[in-house]
């Protein structure tokens, strides 16, 4: 099988075989744009590596030899020639774009004879060895895994020493100087001398970039983004230009529109005299575009032209990365660019609005996960007027933080883990920094542009981030930042403007973003296409009035007991279970019902007829009551007992396993008068309402059914104080009595409970719990590992288990739906909220999700592409039947 393709043989659509950069790298070369010539080793080859214990086979060693030979050909020089030295970048590329977290090589070939040739060919000493000490560099750290911080601390101490502000004061014996330096190290760190063969340089980095698929910063970055572990990735060889050959020289990164706000506006930036790295690391702060128009205008004029014509072509944004050559132009990759939440829902409704693409596009284009991202809180301009800023550096991602500095990726990390709001404070980030980005709340750095790695990786995970700013100086040794003469340790408190690139001293009050035009106008397309309705967990008017500006159909989910927990109605709640009979129960009964009536009024009069499906209360009593010493003698004063008769109530309360104990209905078998009070304040809250012309239809849902004979007593219990209430009340009401399915055994016989119930909806978090037998609450100790072992997929409390729950899920909408064909069924957990679950529950016949305020957008977006999905699916097998 061929394992090497030219990029005259591949085209776009040839991602899975090619990976992205090589798929697009054929493409740009078939629409005629200037890309240096190279081949792309296949992912197939990456798969055979694997299997064959991470070597390269005798086949496709050979078939290397051939490409390279023909590439030789193409560019008229010569692998290992001192005269015309070939020299080529080895960058990896897998099918979905992860940026920074592969690794590259520049300037392959170079050894300590073609160095001295390339010099004496360009005539350019010092570019020669800047070029050599480069692959030293990449090659050590990529192919021997040399910490790239090792060949920084050389690089920067040479520096220091000679009074040196940037790379490009160093001279050509400098370089060399640091060039011997680092072949020293090779030595030092056991891994023999850097090898002189070319050939050799190439199989070792080819290898080493099939490796890198599994270094743990890309099972990070992949986890993180959902991209699966299997498809590998290619490897891209390709003959070198340089951007550091002088003064008439440089590499740039450019979008075809603003990243972070999505204007339709040419966005980037460019470095003189340097490679492509300096730009992504962020080691060397760039220079915008128009220094690159200054500098060669022919070029840049010929590079406007192509990168619209790439936007046109790829009907997206485009990130493109290019390189200028003693002024001539050359592209070196494109990309669907990555963009921050505003900037991704912009582009989608804008270039609707220019013809690009259709409305179905968009809404598929826009990740649903990424939607919540534009709900970030922000600074009010009050508070930041209120407050001078410490510094300020270019605004790569939006958002509002607030945290304690940590200056490592292990400190972060431990750190949130101990349960503190972490900000991230670096010179610079590189791809082992993923775990530390990924916890904290903000990253900041002093180096880099728009395009660096930390900006970049903030932008996709929707983190909040500022960098380049220069006037902020990392000690990464005494783990500490001098802003303007003033320095802040680890564990000091700093908050992060990201709109405006501002970092502030202590602790700021955030609020929550207002709503974008551009996000109701997708919502309003995707309402228009989704075929599941979206309802909001809410167990307050607050909480409900938040969801119904996000767009939310009614609630799917008010959690009685929620109502509880504040400290005056926590008194009433323990009042209740502390007494003994039911005639003790009276007084804190009516209290509580008071409360709720109120509750409840309010809820219904913001729904204004929407539904709104209320949950009976769920866990078990003990969960109310206090358990230290200290709290225990509180609540015995407040309750007028002592503190040893609290204790002995308390013990008989204590369950060994709560999960599984007496909770939810069964609390509601042996104390039925706590249902009844609840039911009592729902229908009165809407009887109350329906006097006040606003329509009410109570949708009352009973928690953990396994029986249907459980179902029948307490259904029958329920209707009979309802139906009493309304006949005292000379007004008939419209209520439904369900079920929520949280147990196995209720999926089982839910075509008996659909006999009964009025309607079902899953409680996915204890159906999950119960189906794998773990607890949420202890899953931390082992789940890592499972994830990390490739045990589980992902985190099933996360997504969808579609194996297990998800066939029990099916199971119990099948059997409910064959005893009552019209039965409303919904999802109530945690998963309802997640697009990959949503995508399942749409294909199982699920008629809406029930989520969080401020998931309501995205679980709207995923129901809408959940359909567009279905339907493209429907239409493909039509076709093939044909």
């Amino acid at each position: 099988m061929q394992q090497i393709y030219f990029f005259n043989e591949g085209r776009r659509d040839m991602r899975s075989l090619l990976g992205g950069k090589g798929a697009n790298l054929a493409e740009m070369t078939h629409l005629g744009l200037p890309v240096p010539q190279g081949f792309t080793i296949s992912t197939v080859a990456c798969h055979d590596y694997e299997k064959n214990q991470n070597q390269l086979s005798a086949e496709l060693r050979a078939e290397i030899a051939q490409a390279l030979g023909q590439l030789e050909e193409i560019t008229e020089k010569q692998f290992n020639s001192v005269a015309t030295p070939l020299l080529v970048s080895v960058r990896s590329g897998a099918a979905i774009s992860m940026p920074g977290m592969m690794d590259t090589i520049l300037n392959l070939g170079l050894n300590d004879q073609t160095v001295i040739g390339l010099a004496e060919q360009t005539q350019n000493e010092r570019f020669a060895w800047d070029c050599y000490r480069r692959l030293l560099q990449m090659f050590g750290n990529v192919v021997y895994g040399i910490p790239e911080q090792t060949f920084e601390s050389v690089l920067a101490n040479y520096k220091r020493r000679n009074g040196y502000r940037t790379d490009l004061d160093m001279t050509a014996a400098d370089l060399k100087a640091v060039a011997t330096r680092f072949q020293e190290l090779y030595l030092e760190s056991g891994h023999g001398a850097f090898p002189q063969s070319p050939q050799e340089q190439l199989e070792l980095a080819v290898a080493a970039v099939f490796t890198s698929w599994q270094n743990p910063r890309a099972q990070v970055y992949r986890e993180l983004h959902h991209i699966d572990n299997n498809i590998g990735t290619a490897v891209n060889v390709q003959a070198m230009v340089f951007g550091n050959s002088g003064a008439d020289s440089g590499t740039g990164v450019a979008f075809t529109r603003d990243p972070v706000t999505g204007k339709h506006k040419i966005f980037g930036e460019f470095l003189q005299n340097a490679q492509g790295e300096d730009v992504v690391s962020g080691v060397r702060t760039p220079q915008g575009l128009p220094t690159m128009a200054e500098m060669a205008p022919q070029a840049y004029q010929q590079f406007l032209t192509a990168v619209a014509k790439l936007e046109k072509h790829y009907h997206d944004m485009q990130d493109v990365e290019f390189t200028l050559e003693h002024g001539k132009l050359y592209f070196l990759q494109t990309r669907s660019g990555k963009r921050t939440a505003k900037a991704a829902v912009k582009i989608a409704v804008d270039q609707v609005g220019e013809g690009l693409i259709d409305r179905n596009t968009a809404l598929l284009r826009v990740d649903p996960e990424q939607v919540s991202n534009l709900l970030h809180p922000e600074f009010a301009a009050a508070t930041l007027a209120a407050h001078k800023p410490l510094t300020k550096g270019l605004p790569a991602s939006p958002g509002a933080a607030s945290g304690k500095i940590y200056f490592t990726a292990p400190s972060a990390k431990a750190a949130h883990e101990a349960g503190e709001q972490v900000i991230l404070v670096r010179q610079d980030t590189s791809p082992e920094d993923i775990e530390g980005m990924v916890v904290s709340e903000a990253i900041v750095t002093s180096r880099g542009g728009m395009t660096s790695h930390a900006a970049v990786v903030a932008r996709g995970m929707g983190k909040c981030g500022v960098v380049g700013c220069e006037h902020l100086i990392v000690d990464q040794q005494k783990q500490q930042v001098t802003i303007n003469g003033t320095v802040y340790g680890e564990g000091s408190e700093l908050s992060v403007d990201g709109a405006s690139g501002q970092v502030y001293a202590g602790v700021l009050t955030a609020t929550q973003a207002t709503q974008d035009q551009n996000l109701q106008t997708l919502l309003s397309w995707a309402k228009e296409i989704g075929q599941m309705d979206v309802y909001a967990n809410a167990d307050t008017a607050n909480d409900f009035a938040q969801a119904l500006s996000f767009g939310a159909n009614g609630i799917g989910l008010t959690r009685t007991e929620h109502m509880f927990f504040k400290s005056d109605r926590l008194l009433k709640m323990r009042r209740l279970i502390i007494a003994g009979t039911a005639l003790d129960r009276v007084e804190p009964l009516a209290e509580l019902q008071e409360l709720q009536t109120e509750d409840f009024y309010q809820i219904y009069r913001l729904a204004q007829g929407k539904t709104v499906t209320i949950r009976l209360l769920d866990p078990p009593l003990h969960e109310f009551l206090p358990h230290d010493a200290k709290e225990m003698a509180r609540v015995a004063d407040a309750l007028n007992m002592s503190v040893s008769a609290l204790e002995k109530r308390v013990a008989v309360l204590h369950e060994a396993n709560p999960m599984l104990g007496h909770r939810g209905c069964r609390l509601a078998v042996t104390y039925p008068d706590i249902y009844e009070m609840q039911v009592t304040a729902i229908v009165n809250a809407a009887l109350r309402l329906k006097r006040e012309g606003v329509p009410v239809k109570p949708h009352i849902m009973v928690p953990l059914i396994d029986t249907l004979p459980e179902l029948k007593w307490l259904k029958a219990r329920l209707v009979a104080k309802i139906n009493a209430l309304l006949a005292a009340a000379h007004t008939p009401l419209h209520y439904q009595i369900g079920i929520m399915i949280e147990m196995p055994r209720a999926c089982l016989i839910a075509d008996q409970l659909a006999q009964s119930a009025d309607f079902f909806s899953f409680g996915t978090n204890d159906l999950t719990q119960l189906t794998f037998g773990y607890s949420r609450d202890d899953i931390g100790s082992f789940l890592p590992t499972y994830l990390d072992q490739g045990i589980l997929k992902a985190d099933p409390f996360k997504t969808l288990d579609v194996e297990g729950v998800g066939k029990l899920m099916k199971m119990a909408v099948d059997k409910g739906r064959y005893a009552r064909r019209s039965l409303p069924i919904g999802v109530c957990g945690e998963l309802g909220g997640d697009p990959a679950s949503i995508r399942y529950f749409a294909s199982i016949g699920i008629d809406y999700v029930s989520v969080s305020p401020f998931r309501v957008p995205s679980a709207i977006l995923a129901s809408a592409q959940a359909t567009l999905q279905r339907n493209y699916q429907a239409s493909k097998a039509t076709v093939q039947a044909r």
